[in-house]
C-alpha cells in the first residue's frame, strides 16, 4: 500500500513544471517593503508584472531566466525581486488584487510580462519584458539598463 502511494506521489512530482521546483528566488509582493529593503541593501528593484498561471511569455521568462541558477545568483546579489501577479487560477486576496491593479496603472503596463526596473531609491530606471537568449543575455540587458 505505502509503496503504491509513494510511486504515485513520485509520479505526480515528475509532472510538476521545472519552474515551480527550480525557482529559488525570493519574491516580495509588497513594493513598499521592497523599497525599504532596496535602500538598506543598495540594490535595484526588479518588479515583474506577470500572469504567472496563464501567460505563455511569463511562463517562458520564468523557465528560461528566473529558474536558472545563474539568474538566481545575480538577483540575490543585485536585486530586490517583486512579483505583481495577475493569476487566473491561483487564489489572491482582494487587497492584493487592488494593489497589483494600482501598480499596473502606475507603471503603465500594457502587456505581460512587463518588468519595471527601479533604482535603490525606488525611481523608475526602465521598463522591459521578455527577451530571447536566456539568463546570461537577460542579465546583460539588466546591467545595460542600470548603467545607462
Amino acid at each position: 500500500m505505502y509503496k503504491k502511494l509513494t510511486l504515485i506521489c513520485l509520479g505526480f512530482l515528475l509532472l510538476i513544471p521545472n519552474s515551480i521546483l527550480a525557482s529559488d528566488l525570493t519574491w516580495i509582493e509588497d513594493l513598499e517593503q521592497a523599497k525599504i529593503e532596496a535602500i538598506e541593501t543598495n540594490k535595484y528593484i526588479f518588479v515583474s508584472f506577470s500572469g504567472s498561471d496563464w501567460c505563455h511569455w511569463c511562463i517562458k521568462l520564468d523557465d528560461e531566466v528566473f529558474s536558472t541558477k545563474q539568474f538566481q545568483s545575480y538577483a540575490e546579489e543585485n536585486l530586490v525581486m517583486v512579483l505583481v501577479d495577475f493569476p487566473k487560477r491561483k487564489k489572491q486576496s482582494k487587497e492584493q488584487k487592488l494593489k497589483n491593479e494600482e501598480l499596473s496603472r502606475q507603471y503603465r503596463v500594457r502587456g505581460f510580462p512587463s518588468v519595471a526596473l527601479l533604482n535603490p531609491k525606488g525611481e523608475l530606471v526602465s521598463m522591459t519584458g521578455y527577451r530571447r537568449g536566456g539568463a546570461e543575455a537577460y542579465i546583460e540587458h539588466i546591467e545595460l539598463l542600470i548603467n545607462n
